[in-house]
């Protein structure tokens, strides 16, 4: 006979299963008589009641044949009996997609036509097959919860990217995202469906109603009186949005809901009637073969709970969980002949999973663990021997297919039965050798779709997840501070409190505990693919896992430009958790069988993996730059260090193929709509088809096209020695033998030789921090939405309950309304309460923290080994520095508070070490990207930020903190200089005058978006980081020069843009037909005024801590940043407190995003370095400074009154100012010079207090108001002094440049003229002269000869 299997007909093996020359000899194997009492016992008839075994005909293996052929058709129905296939549907068996010509828009299609991925702004795609009378349902699986209406259309509905099924007059859909129904018209209906969904649509034309059901409960009749009569059917039909994605069931496989419908259990030969109410699926199941699989299969029972006794003649009932397969003649080659009927159906997705599957759980329902179920290896062990190999090859990926669709799409119920029950069965299947090693092989059971065993979905329903049966009492926190921060302090909570909290917790244990039991279940299954111990059938489950994991990877990091094609990061998640516990527990394992080789806790990645050619990495970004070109730059490295060398021409062709890499990684970065416009469409992944196949039809209403296959691997570059493509590799290409090192090869000198037990798992744990940064910390991130909306409602919720304690009796009415209110915030807290339990024990348990903690350490002490390796470490993968910045801002921002980073083991000294290694590596120049070079920029300015990381920064050894210190100190020009000001401010925030505030006073009454921002931390000064700053300024005097320079170079550019973008925004505000301003014009005028005032502190700590760099005029360049930095001073002084002046108006405008514009900041900086100049310092550094703050033309007393209150109107202040300041000649140039607004008009209020830092009393000390006070009255005699002293100077001898000084300076060789303080400032930024642009080669002194 023949059969098919995957869609080829094929020709069965004959099986010799007996001939006559048998019979003589009573068959060889038993008597003739108990061998027939065995075969009628295994195959009864259906139809005649059992006769006596006296009166049964004789049954041998000669007749069995025969015997079984006429069993197995017995009942089957006739074309006569059936019920017209017609009647009621037109179109074609099976039902599918209609990819040809039932579609609008841009879509993906899977090549079983049944899932599809929208790829355009709505797209609309319909059936195959209509109905026009009758009941149908076809059910739809969601994955992915986005904007979709399902449903039902005509053929006259006509769709386009704007309307869709439900938005034209003949058709009808279910929203589940918007939850609503839609027939022209929408309405409320339903629930919210999520990801993992099941949605029935059903349709009665006989009494004109359609009905939808989600996850099998009904949502109730959402459509009455439809259209209905001759010529109007209805064709299934989905309108999704952009990378939305569904499958259909029209009945190609069995229906999941509702489950009381599910077709009867055979061989009972119950007649095969689909629903309740009489709905009938789209697609007739194949009736006659289920008839035959139940008979087939129950025979197969029959065989495993009988056994013979041939001693005494007699058939013995034993229990099937015992049999085993013992090669007895007789029950194989009954066997043969049952399988020789059974096979051929097996290849059929139906039958796989509605009869093969239900009995494989069925065998499992007794529970325990797999091995103690050795039954179902026994009947893998029978595929195998008694199918083709084509047969059991079909049978095992449908039967895997089916599992992970039922796994998938199986509801959450409060002990996760479904997700356990799948689980065992998929790790029972996994169990058996040879079925695992034929999965892992094949190109349908990849990681990619073995990633959906490992999720655990995160219920949006909690209701029917029956979190409420577990978690019974739902608390959240109640006590905030005045910023609205959580204060979980144990001994404020009421007694009704504590019990409410502690019994919350006992629920969330309970809830964790169930999880834990799919958990252990994925982690198993995980270790079965990576044994690597089944060698005897050939190549061990982990090389081949190897190499599929690697493909995995290349997928997911070389397509992030086309979502559709990547896994999705929640699936990412909870891969890379069980990955990380079964990768530990192999690790540990081979550590015990080897002594002396290091344990998971001390695991590393060793720095040879990344430079020998062994572990592909793709097109991911080195250290160093390009492959290829550290190739040639380092190759007599790599020859020196680790006995590596590249043939010259390899490299020339490795730099041939990184230019079409480009080309091509430039192509995939392309837009959506460009690709899909103009060229080839890389094929999206299998995960956003819910029937789990390849996406292999692109369907535009333009065209219809196949897509192009995947670019294939890259081979990994060529060295001198043995390296192969990833599919190539053997296990001695990864382990090594007999003097091979693997995957070790190419040891640098730097690197201790420490033994590791398998070098196969090195790949493997490379592959998880990969892992981690291209998708985990992002989904890390997303997650904490939640516990940051327990705290919102929380919040909500007791101002709620305060403003119904503080209602008058006299408002009923009010009252009413916060009781409404109160009720809304505990119900929805009740919910979210619930789901965060959920979240903390799947995602942010203490098992998680410690998985990314294990993870942390893992890249610290990989890129310290790479560090050791010297210029090799540019080889090292930037992903590996991004991890551990990362997931040290995991641990310290997403698992608390309900886990700290505190309760870790070894915390101080991990913090240390990452400590080390941003000091290190932020100016490191083997480091040339310019992304990862500020995010090490950026994690260094948070680290400082918190007192427990900065005090490890504190701890790492003295050369490391001066080297950082010093690389801080580099001229700021060279370099992005924000993020270091920003540094060097934390370092001294709360050593500042005034600089001791958390929040700015003005926002204290301001709830902040987030509370745990690095800027919103208390002040954490370090006097030890001070101190080395200072000691390097003081002994390095051209540092100090170039880094102040550099400081006030960026002090000039800031604090004018700022100005400049005030009068823009002060004059669109003022403009009667536009009212606004542009948000990021606002955030960019925020940003300038923030780094003013970050700018001014670093001044105000040099100032502080080295003042002799300003007031010892014996060191160069002293006495010109004195000068600078007086006339950055008072510019900064007269634009800020000039009365109803341009920065008065815009902060009264008080405008989103320009909050943290204010006088206090910027005012309390200037005055603390003026404080530190004119106060703080010696006699003789006091006077050079009074002289020439007071010798600036803009410098004006009433600024400086102003501090205190004191001072009236400033016109004529304004008006001294604008004089004096020509056009390009002030430090802030003209732009701001020719800004400056009249005095008049204000757009605030006409009556505004003035600043006084008397009115900020919590912030400033009364000691620096003293201060203050004192500096007011020296500078007020010292300005009567020098009005007195000071004689006219003609026009004629004031400087040209800046019209504030006499001549004093000649240039050389051009004799040009200028005062010496404008060319001394010239001359450290550019050689040219002023006026005639020759190179000035000497500066001598000028004095007016005498008239």
């Amino acid at each position: 006979m023949s059969s098919k299997g995957g869609g080829t007909a094929l020709t069965r093996r004959p099986y010799r299963l007996a001939s006559d020359t048998d019979k003589s000899r009573g068959t060889g194997i038993v008597s003739e008589k108990l061998l027939s009492d065995y075969l009628h016992h295994v195959f009864p008839s259906a139809n005649q009641t059992p006769a006596p075994a006296s009166l049964r005909k004789t049954l041998g293996f000669q007749d069995l044949s025969a015997h079984l052929e006429r069993l197995v058709c017995e009942g089957e129905p006739t074309e006569e009996s059936r019920d017209p296939v017609g009647d009621g549907r037109l179109g074609p068996q099976p039902v599918v997609l209609d990819h040809t010509s039932g579609f609008e828009g841009l879509l993906f299609v899977d090549d079983d036509l049944l899932g599809v991925i929208g790829h355009s702004n709505f797209s609309s795609i319909r059936a195959t097959t209509c109905v026009y009378k009758g009941k149908w349902a076809y059910e739809v699986l969601i994955s992915s919860q986005g904007l979709m209406q399902i449903g039902w259309c005509t053929l006259s509905c006509r769709f386009n990217q704007e309307e869709g099924v439900g938005d034209t007059p003949d058709s009808y859909a279910y929203d589940g995202n918007r939850v609503r129904k839609w027939n022209v018209t929408t309405t409320n209906y339903g629930k919210s469906w999520a990801a993992g969904d099941i949605v029935s649509c059903l349709i009665d034309l006989d009494d004109g109603t359609i009905t939808f059901c989600l996850n099998g409960q009904s949502l109730g009749t959402a459509f009455t009186s439809i259209k209905t009569g001759p010529g109007v059917a209805y064709f299934p039909a989905i309108s999704l949005s952009f990378k939305e994605s569904v499958a259909f069931n029209f009945g190609s496989r069995p229906l999941r809901y509702p489950s009381n419908t599910r077709q009867p259990r055979l061989p009972d030969l119950m007649p095969l009637t689909y629903p309740v109410d009489g709905y009938l699926p789209l697609q007739d199941p194949p009736t006659a073969d289920l008839v035959k699989a139940h008979k087939l299969l129950g025979y197969i029972k029959n065989v495993l709970t009988t056994s013979i006794d041939a001693q005494e003649e007699r058939l013995v009932e034993k229990d099937c969980a015992v049999w085993r397969l013992h090669g007895d003649p007789t029950v194989l080659i009954t066997l043969a002949h049952i399988f020789n009927h059974f096979a051929p159906l097996m290849c059929k997705v139906y039958l796989v999973e509605d009869v093969l599957m239900n009995f494989l759980l069925g065998i499992l329902e007794g529970g325990g663990s797999v091995d103690e179920h050795p039954l179902i290896q026994q009947l893998l062990d029978l595929f195998w021997l008694l199918m083709e190999d084509y047969e059991v090859n079909e049978c095992l990926k449908q039967l895997m297919m089916s599992l992970l669709r039922a796994y998938r799409f199986s509801p959450i119920i409060p002990d996760l039965g479904f997700q356990i029950h799948f689980l065992r069965l998929t790790t029972a299947v996994l169990y058996h050798e040879k079925s695992r090693k034929f999965l892992l092989n094949s190109s349908t059971f990849d990681v990619l779709r073995s990633v959906v065993f490992f999720y655990i979905k995160t219920p949006l329903r909690v209701k029917e997840a029956g979190l409420e049966e577990l978690i019974l009492t739902t608390w959240w926190p109640t006590h905030f501070d005045k910023e609205g921060r959580d204060e979980r302090d144990a001994a404020e909570e009421s007694a009704d409190e504590r019990l409410r909290r502690r019994a919350y917790e006992r629920g969330c244990q309970r809830l964790k505990k169930r999880i834990e039991v799919v958990e252990e279940l994925q982690v198993q299954i995980l270790k079965l693919l990576l044994n690597n111990k089944d060698k005897t059938s050939g190549e061990a489950s982990r090389y081949i896992f190897l190499n599929k994991f690697r493909k995995f990877l290349q997928e997911n990091a070389s397509n992030r430009g086309h979502p559709t094609a990547l896994c999705p990061p929640e699936y990412m998640v909870c891969f890379l958790h069980r990955l990380i516990a079964a990768v530990r527990g192999c690790w540990d394992d081979s550590s015990r069988k080897a002594p002396g080789s290091i344990g998971s806790d001390e695991a590393f990645v060793p720095p040879q993996i990344f430079y020998n050619g062994k572990v592909d990495y793709f097109d991911l970004q080195r250290l160093g730059g390009l492959l290829s070109h550290l190739k040639k730059t380092l190759r007599d490295d790599l020859a020196s260090k680790a006995n590596i060398i590249i043939d010259p021409s390899e490299i020339q062709a490795a730099s041939m193929d990184d230019l079409d890499e480009d080309e091509e990684t430039g192509a995939a970065q392309r837009p959506f709509g460009a690709a899909a416009m103009g060229g080839a469409l890389a094929r999206p992944s299998w995960l956003s088809s819910p029937t789990l196949g390849r996406a292999n039809r692109f369907l535009s209403s333009a065209a219809v096209s196949l897509m192009t296959p995947r670019r294939p691997l890259t081979q990994p570059e060529k060295v001198k020695v043995r390296t192969l493509a990833v599919e190539h590799r053997t296990e001695e290409d990864i382990e090594g033998s007999h003097g091979n090192d693997g995957l070790l090869l190419g040891r640098p000198l730097e690197e201790p030789d420490q033994p590791i037990a398998d070098k196969s798992l090195l790949e493997i744990v490379d592959g998880i921090v990969m892992m981690y940064n291209l998708s985990v910390h992002q989904q890390l991130g997303k997650m904490v939405v939640v516990s940051d909306d327990v705290h919102e409602y929380a919040v909500a919720l007791k101002d709620t309950e305060e403003k119904i304690a503080r209602c008058p009796a006299r408002r009923p009415d009010i009252l009413e309304e916060l009781q409404k209110s109160q009720k809304v915030f505990a119900e929805k807290l009740n919910h979210l309460s619930r789901r965060l339990a959920w979240i903390n024990a799947t995602i942010y348990s203490k098992d998680k923290m410690l998985d990314v903690y294990w993870l942390l350490r893992v890249c610290i002490r990989t890129i310290e080994h790479a560090d050791h390796t010297g210029s090799l470490f540019a080889f090292a993968p930037e992903f590996y520095l991004n991890v551990a910045m990362n997931a040290y801002s995991a641990l310290k921002n997403y698992f608390s508070p309900t886990h700290s980073m505190e309760e870790l083991p070894g915390y101080e000294e991990t913090l240390a070490q990452l400590a080390a290694i941003l000091a290190k590596h932020f100016a490191d120049p083997r480091i040339v990207g310019t992304d990862i070079k500020d995010s090490l920029m950026q994690a260094l300015a948070s680290y400082v930020c918190y007192p427990q990381s900065l005090r490890a920064v504190e701890r790492i050894p003295e050369e490391q903190r001066v080297a950082m210190m010093k690389n801080l100190l580099a001229p700021y020009e060279q370099r992005p200089w924000a993020q270091t000001n920003w540094i060097l401010v934390r370092l001294w925030r709360g050593c500042g005058f005034g600089y001791r505030y958390t929040r700015l006073p003005h926002l204290l009454k301001t709830k902040p978006e987030d509370a745990n921002l690095p800027s919103l931390q208390k002040p954490c000064p370090s006097l030890l980081l001070q101190r080395h700053m200072a000691e390097l300024l003081s002994v390095d005097k051209d540092m100090a020069a170039s880094f102040l320079n550099s400081v006030l170079n960026q002090l000039n550019w800031a604090f004018s843009e700022f100005i400049g973008m005030i009068q823009e925004i002060q004059q669109a505000a003022e403009r009667p037909e536009r009212n606004f301003v542009d948000t990021r014009q606002l955030k960019v005028c925020a940003t300038c005024f923030d780094l003013s005032v970050s700018l001014l502190r670093v001044l105000e700590m040099t100032v502080t801590l080295v003042p002799e760099i300003f007031l010892d005029w014996s060191r160069p360049s002293a006495e010109l940043l004195l000068r600078r930095l007086a006339q950055l001073l008072n510019q900064v002084l007269n634009r800020v407190t000039a009365e109803k002046n341009l920065f008065d108006r815009v902060v009264n405008l008080r405008l989103p995003g320009l909050e943290s514009v204010d006088h206090y900041p910027i005012l309390v900086a200037v005055t603390g370095v003026l404080v530190r100049i004119l106060v703080d310092g010696h006699k003789q550094g006091i006077s050079r400074a009074a002289s020439v703050l007071l010798s600036d033309p803009c410098f004006q007393l009433h600024s400086i009154q102003h501090l205190l209150g004191e001072g009236g109107d400033s016109s004529g202040v304004l008006a001294s100012v604008t004089s004096i300041t020509r056009p390009g000649a002030g430090p802030l140039g003209p732009s701001v010079a020719s800004s400056m607004p009249p005095a008049t008009g204000s757009a605030g209020p006409a009556e505004r207090r003035h600043f006084s830092l008397h009115a900020y009393s919590d912030y400033i000390s009364q000691e620096e108001k003293q201060k203050v006070e004192l500096m007011l009255a020296f500078l007020t005699e010292e300005s009567k002094q020098a009005a007195a002293s000071t004689a006219p100077t003609s026009e004629e001898d004031l400087c040209p440049i800046c019209y504030a000084h006499p001549i004093s300076a000649i240039f050389k060789p051009c004799s040009h003229k200028s005062c010496k303080a404008c060319i001394n400032q010239h001359l450290m930024n550019n050689k040219d002269c002023f006026f005639c642009k020759a190179t000035i080669t000497g500066v001598g002194d000028y004095s007016k000869p005498p008239p």
